[in-house]
């Protein structure tokens, strides 16, 4: 018989009885957050070395703020990134 324990239940009770909803929570809000500044870069028609000139960073450390995968994004980093295409970085806590 196989293990229907997870059968009706929703994603997020699936990855928490894993141990994998916070490190599956933070992936997505990085894929979200990688995307919308991809998507103001190209409104602006900023290329990456432009935009790295308007964080002050290098093109390598902009490589590593677009990576999906890189989790090691400081806050600093996100803010620098969103307000050099003119938006701001929010965070909340919720419940």
């Amino acid at each position: 018989m196989s293990d229907n324990r997870h059968i009706g239940s929703s994603l997020d009770d699936f990855l928490t009885e894993e141990h994998l909803y916070e490190q599956a929570n933070a992936t997505a809000i990085k894929r979200v957050l990688v995307w919308q500044i991809e998507q103001f870069m190209k409104e602006q028609k900023l290329s990456k070395a432009a935009m790295a000139r308007r964080m002050s960073t290098s093109r390598g450390a902009l490589d590593r703020l677009l990576d999906p995968n890189n989790e090691s994004v400081t806050l600093h980093t996100l803010q620098r990134a969103a307000q050099s295409v003119g938006k701001h970085l929010r965070l909340e806590l919720v419940g």
